[in-house]
C-alpha cells in the first residue's frame, strides 16, 4: 500500500514504505493480494472500528446493511461482516443477487427495485450500521432505517455527507453519519492476508489489464459496476 500523497502505483516499480507492507505468502497469488490493500483495510476499519463489529464473533448481534455490496470494498466487508455475529442485508444490482448470496449475505436487495431503493430489510429490521459503499444516496432514505443508535459510515464522502456529519454533530443526533478515512496499519494489513492463505477470505476479481492498457481499467473502474477488484498487472 502506498502513501496517500506519494503513492503512484501503476508503474512498473514503485516504492513502498516498510511499514506498509507485510510478506505475501506462496498461497495468496500476486493478483489477489493486489486487490486487499485499499479496498480491504477500507472495509476491515469501517466494520472493526467504526460500526464495532468483533470479527471474531463474539459480542451481541449487530444488524448491518451494505451498499454496493458486489464491488471492490462491498464484496470484502460482506466476507468480513459474516466473520462476526452480525446479519447482513446487502444492496446490488440483478445480475448480482446470487453472488452477494455467495458471499455469506442474508439479505440480498436489488439496488433498482422499490424496496431496493428505499433500503427496506426483507425482514423488517432496523440497521445498527450502514457501510455505504455506493453513491447519490441521501441522508432521508437511511434514517427510517436506522436502530435508535444507528449510524451510517461513507466511505466515500462528498460535501453533502459532511453537512450531514455537522448537522448530527450539532444536533445531537443519536443517529448519525460518519465519514471514514482509511488508516494504513500494518497488523490490519497481515490480518487480511492470513484470512485469504487460510480461505476465509476471498478477492473476487472482475477482470486483469495489462499496465498499457491502465487508462481502459480505470474507465471501468469509473464506470461502477465491476464485480469485485480491477487488476492492472505489468
Amino acid at each position: 500500500m502506498l502513501h496517500h500523497f506519494t503513492g503512484g502505483g501503476l508503474a512498473e516499480y514503485a516504492v513502498a514504505k516498510e511499514n506498509l507492507t507485510v510478506a505475501r505468502p506462496p498461497e495468496v497469488s500476486a493478483a489477489e493480494g493486489a486487490g486487499l490493500p485499499v479496498a480491504g483495510l477500507t472495509a476491515h476499519q469501517a466494520l472493526s472500528q467504526a460500526a464495532g463489529v468483533k470479527l471474531d464473533g463474539s459480542g451481541q448481534q449487530v444488524n448491518l446493511l451494505i451498499t454496493a455490496a458486489s464491488g471492490g470494498v462491498g464484496h470484502y466487508a460482506v466476507q468480513l461482516a459474516k466473520l462476526g455475529n452480525t446479519h447482513v442485508t446487502a444492496t446490488c444490482g440483478a445480475r448480482n443477487l446470487d453472488f452477494v448470496k455467495s458471499l455469506g449475505a442474508d439479505e440480498v436487495l436489488d439496488y433498482k427495485t422499490p424496496d431496493g431503493a428505499a433500503l427496506k430489510s426483507p425482514s423488517g429490521r432496523k440497521y445498527d450500521a450502514v457501510i455505504h459503499c455506493a453513491a447519490g444516496i441521501p441522508w432521508s432514505t437511511f434514517e427510517p432505517n436506522l436502530s435508535s443508535n444507528g449510524k451510517v459510515i461513507d466511505i466515500t464522502p462528498g460535501p453533502s455527507a459532511f453537512l450531514t456529519f455537522a448537522m448530527k454533530k450539532l444536533t445531537f443526533s443519536k443517529k448519525k453519519l460518519e465519514p471514514l478515512f482509511v488508516s494504513l496499519k500494518k497488523e490490519n494489513l497481515n490480518y487480511l492476508v492470513n484470512l485469504v492463505k487460510d480461505g476465509k477470505l476471498k478477492t473476487v476479481i472482475d477482470s486483469k489489464y495489462p499496465l498499457s492498457k491502465a487508462e481502459e481499467a480505470w474507465a471501468k473502474s469509473i464506470d461502477g459496476h465491476a464485480t469485485g477488484k480491477i487488476i492492472v498487472e505489468p
